[in-house]
């Protein structure tokens, strides 16, 4: 039970209380403030061309293929929401070659597998936003979105608190996808 003054404090603090909880997620302010946004479009200031120099752990890498690769989103909307890039800086699917295509199609059905795997989402949302007016965050570097979707997880935080519950650590997830990858390499 708060004290008469902890709770005129806390109401200089946060306003008039009311019934309530918030659930906060200061950690998305990077995002929204694009913090990570390249300062432009070229390799060497894309997190996408970046990503594959780095540990795989560090950068979040699941599996890395001949072409391209597969990583965990870093701002994802489910748990176990990956990205199939291909290692070479284009930023449209029509500038793929025809072996990159391949590869990225066959990762991306992989992806779904492993997903499904170790997860055992409902269903899945797949995607690529080409070009910053069509949604892409990273618009110089093509990647394609995997996102496992299970009945009931779009509740009212998205749309009413604009907050999304993530259950697990990036780290965590990363792990559980990169062992359940190995099961379907084999």
């Amino acid at each position: 039970m708060m004290s008469e003054h902890e709770i005129e404090f806390d109401q200089q603090l946060a306003g008039v209380p009311d019934a309530l909880q918030r659930l906060w997620t200061p950690h998305r302010m990077v995002y929204i403030g694009g913090e990570n946004k390249p300062g432009d479009s070229s390799e060497g200031e894309c997190p996408f061309c970046r990503s594959p120099k780095r540990d795989d752990a560090e950068a979040l890498i699941v599996h890395r293929g001949e072409l391209c690769y597969v990583v965990l989103n870093l701002y994802p909307y489910n748990p176990g929401h990956l990205l199939v890039c291909p290692y070479r800086h284009v930023s449209l699917y029509t500038d793929l070659n025809d072996d990159e295509r391949e590869e990225f199609g066959v990762l991306t059905q992989t992806a779904m597998r492993v997903i499904a795997d170790v997860s055992h989402p409902d269903g899945f949302n797949i995607g690529m936003n080409q070009g910053a007016v069509a949604g892409a965050g990273i618009a110089a570097h093509l990647h394609q979105h995997v996102v496992p979707r299970w009945g009931g997880d779009a509740n009212f935080l998205p749309v009413v608190g604009r907050t999304k519950a993530l259950p697990q650590l990036l780290a965590d997830t990363r792990a559980l996808l990169a062992e359940g990858w190995q099961r379907h390499s084999d």
